[in-house]
């Protein structure tokens, strides 16, 4: 089995974090070995990189203090009428809004690392990704009609008969609707005749699943569409025909109230169903069996870099899933866990091919340390400022020598984890860009950490008090104002501002 990586890397603002979580998700889908020859070249780390993104088996979110438990793993959101797949979303529907539950990244990504096949594949599985339909048998002879579509290898549709929808501009509803109404003024748009031959004729897709079904409450046959709209006209009152590859048939059939909540309605012989309603997973059961082997068992790694991950209030966030999160609780591990969910109300559990990879600034002060909870789950790894990657000469800098002066000095005067990271500076071509650097990044982020304590900053800098040279700043005394006492204003006080020239002799090349 897969053993799950969750890991932190944190350390100082531009210490290279975010930018080294490509590389720790390449590593960990390709492995070690297949990822090694890409670690020195980053141009084919990316490429790389953003060929698994368009696989769907890494994904990127930045944590915020705004995120929620409904954005990151499910929530509910208001939908209109017009998204009631069973009401027809071509017939009129009453003004409002209902509330629908939505998967969020989290979910749809252990989603998708669950039910993997592998490079190897061969598991027996749904395609979550496509449309389900279900089509009435109607009448007592419902089981001469599953038997009949089993011998044709396809479904028969009786309704809207006596015409031929292969046109193309009979994909769409206002043209079935304006065809029908020609010859039946009058007529609802929502009877079958229209609204379900548009369902049979263009919004089933090849791939998509139909399920036959008896009543309200049976499914007896379960299959894939394979072919396009054929019209039949010799195939007497059933004259139009969709080709099926049959994946289950039962002339005693199985519950619907197994794989899903609402029962199937009557008027409507022909829709679709909500997506966020079908347990596919128990449809798979009733289809190819509980001892079928299950997708997952050889998935492919896949996974979730969380960028800032303390910068959100992690257990409103992560809520019961901190739990899920450890290895020995993920998916077919000794101590599998597996919570309801509170929305979709489904059985729910983390697999074991799903790697977090998360980054965590530990100089930012103004946001909560990181749950404790969440802390014992995961593994940290520091990354610290790396002076050797820059330049030893750039316009007569030695950015090296720089940077590694500022943070002595740093640490001495706050503590380490406050440093200046190497990637401030790993963008600068000549002495203007150094300066660019100095002036509008490094001067505005010190006199942010020691609270506009100037005094500081210059001791940073190399301008403190009893320096003879100043390199960057220079002070100058400020006179009490016209008709004030000085001891109104507790003596003079120093002015500090930075020069327009920088003086970098202290770190020539």
């Amino acid at each position: 089995m897969t053993e799950p990586t969750n890991l932190i890397l944190y350390g100082p603002p531009g210490t290279g974090k975010t930018f080294a979580t490509a590389w720790e998700a390449v590593r960990l889908c390709l492995g070690y070995g297949a990822s090694t020859k890409l670690e020195n070249d980053r141009a084919a780390l990316m490429g790389e990189y953003r060929r698994l993104v368009d696989e769907g088996r890494i994904e990127f979110v930045t944590f915020h203090q705004s995120l929620s438990y409904e954005e990151f793993v499910e929530g509910l959101r208001p939908s209109t009428g017009d998204d009631d797949l069973e009401a027809g979303p071509e017939t009129e529907t009453n003004a409002g809004f209902s509330l629908k539950c939505h998967e969020g990244i989290f979910k749809r990504i252990s989603e998708r690392a669950r039910l993997d096949q592998g490079d190897s594949g061969g598991a027996q599985h749904l395609d979550r990704s496509q449309a389900l339909f279900k089509l009435s048998l109607i009448g007592p002879d419902w089981r001469n009609q599953l038997a009949k579509a089993v011998q044709d290898n396809g479904i028969a549709w009786g309704f809207g008969a006596g015409n031929d929808w292969s046109a193309p501009e009979f994909e769409y509803f206002d043209a079935i609707k304006q065809k029908w109404q020609q010859s039946h003024p009058g007529i609802s748009s929502g009877a079958a005749d229209i609204s379900g031959t548009r369902y049979f004729r263009g919004a089933i897709d090849i791939d998509n699943y139909v399920l036959l079904t008896v009543g309200k409450n049976r499914i007896v046959a379960l299959g894939q569409v394979d072919g396009e709209y054929e019209h039949r006209p010799d195939a007497g009152e059933r004259e139009h025909f969709r080709k099926i590859t049959w994946l289950w048939t039962s002339k005693d059939g199985a519950d619907r109230s197994a794989f899903y909540p609402k029962r199937f309605s009557a008027w409507q012989p022909i829709y679709q169903l909500a997506a966020d309603r079908i347990d596919w997973d128990a449809l798979e059961e009733i289809a190819f069996g509980a001892d079928t082997p299950r997708v997952g068992d050889v998935g492919r790694d896949h996974v979730l870099i969380i960028d800032e991950i303390n910068r959100a209030n992690i257990s409103k966030v992560f809520g019961e899933l901190i739990t899920l999160l450890e290895q020995d609780k993920r998916l077919g591990a000794q101590n599998e866990v597996r919570v309801q969910l509170p929305y979709s109300k489904k059985r729910f559990g983390v697999p074991p091919n799903l790697h977090i990879v998360g980054t965590m600034n530990t100089a930012d002060r103004s946001i909560a340390l990181l749950d404790t909870a969440l802390r014992r789950r995961f593994t940290f790894k520091e990354l610290m400022p790396d002076p050797t990657v820059l330049s030893g000469d750039v316009g007569g800098i030695n950015l090296r020598t720089l940077l590694s002066t500022i943070n002595e000095r740093i640490e001495y005067l706050f503590d380490r984890e406050h440093q200046i990271g190497h990637a401030y500076f790993t963008g600068c071509g000549n002495r203007a860009d150094v300066e660019d650097v100095m002036r509008h990044k490094i001067i505005p982020l010190l006199a942010e950490y020691f609270y506009e304590d100037w005094s500081k900053v210059a001791a940073v800098l190399g301008d403190g008090q009893g320096m003879t040279k100043k390199h960057f700043l220079e002070s100058a005394s400020l006179q009490p104002p016209k008709g004030m006492l000085e001891d109104d204003l507790n003596s003079n006080k120093l002015r500090w501002s930075v020069k327009r020239k920088f003086d970098f002799s202290e770190f020539e090349a």
